[in-house]
């Protein structure tokens, strides 16, 4: 799926940049020649790599006694890398996207959400983006190229909201939970605190408070109010709540933690579930909200909006080392023909 849209944490979505100054394609006539900060190129260190046209070598990257470097054979060189590949793909994203939906997303949108960025990562914004090896300016152009493909993304879900979509989401919807969780790290204390919390009389609050890691419900007793749209809790939790009883007292249950190969280990306790109404109309936006997300979650669903908008552009590859770059939006048939046919062209 493309890399733009990923909704996991940020610094798994941030890429090493390295620049690259001219490419070889034409998105309905622009010519994209403009830098753009994009990928890391793991054979070498940031340099400008600008594609020469095949009568000229360009200008002299290193000079040495007896010989140069020039960007024709820089380029030459660098073109086949895979992530100089993906820099490529996502530069055409980027412009496709912007000549489309530019008008619709405001600077005020891409500060926010810059700023939304800034409160998380606090002092070590710079810091974190800085180890990633981009700049503030770098990644607040790869946020706005994110809203330009989630706006294409939202518009297409909207075509989405059938009388057939809000029925099956609303059979498949679960109404509002209240309940009291205690998240650990580990299985051993998580059983050992188990036992505790199933025992007569048991404070299930003081539990929460004396050993949850979960700061934004600890203090509150672990309380915590949720239904099966929400994201605040694990799948395999927000199950387990939906078959409790009031009162009810689940096992311990795992789930993938935040950490990479971690797991978290949970009890829940439900104090009060809500009655599910028989009409839909009562669940329409909140049904609606649930249609949206699952299709913008849907890596399948997204690649199509971005091949359709891809198609329409009607990108035609200049060189044959870029042939196959967009095989998993639009294929590679047009992208090959236009190639050999186009090498001369330039």
């Amino acid at each position: 799926m493309y890399s733009y849209l990923m909704k996991n944490d940020f610094q798994k979505n941030l890429r090493k940049y390295s620049k690259i100054d001219k490419v070889t394609l034409t998105v309905k006539g622009v010519n994209m020649k403009k830098k753009l900060m994009a990928g890391a190129i793991t054979l070498l260190s940031v340099a400008t790599l600008a594609a020469c046209s095949n009568s000229s070598e360009g200008k002299d990257l290193i000079s040495m006694k007896g010989d140069v470097i020039t960007e024709h054979q820089f380029f030459e060189e660098v073109k086949n890398n895979p992530t100089a590949q993906q820099v490529l793909l996502n530069m055409t994203i980027q412009k496709v996207f912007e000549q489309q939906y530019g008008s619709e997303v405001t600077d005020k949108d891409v500060d926010d959400a810059v700023a939304e960025e800034q409160k998380k990562y606090g002092d070590s914004y710079n810091s974190v983006l800085q180890r990633a090896g981009m700049t503030p300016e770098t990644r607040k152009a790869q946020i706005r190229t994110s809203k330009l493909v989630e706006l294409a993304v939202k518009k297409a879900a909207e075509s989405e909201l059938t009388d057939e979509a809000y029925q099956k989401a609303f059979e498949a919807y679960t109404p509002d939970v209240t309940a009291q969780i205690i998240r650990m790290d580990n299985e051993d204390k998580a059983k050992e605190v188990l036992e505790k919390a199933k025992a007569e009389g048991a404070d299930f609050a003081q539990l929460a408070k004396d050993n949850s890691n979960d700061d934004k419900t600890k203090e509150n007793g672990g309380e915590i109010t949720f239904d099966s749209a929400s994201t605040e809790l694990p799948e395999q939790v927000k199950k387990a709540a939906f078959a409790l009883d009031v009162n009810g007292v689940s096992d311990v249950i795992t789930a993938t933690g935040t950490q990479a190969y971690s797991n978290q280990f949970y009890i829940i306790k439900v104090t009060k579930k809500t009655e599910k109404s028989s009409n839909i109309e009562d669940y329409k936006e909140k049904l609606k909200t649930i249609i949206l997300t699952q299709k913008q979650n849907d890596s399948a669903f997204v690649q199509g909006v971005i091949g359709k908008e891809l198609q329409a552009a009607n990108i035609k590859v200049k060189d044959q080392a870029f042939q196959n770059i967009f095989t998993q939006y639009i294929g590679g048939g047009d992208s090959s023909s236009s190639s050999s046919s186009s090498s001369s062209s330039n």
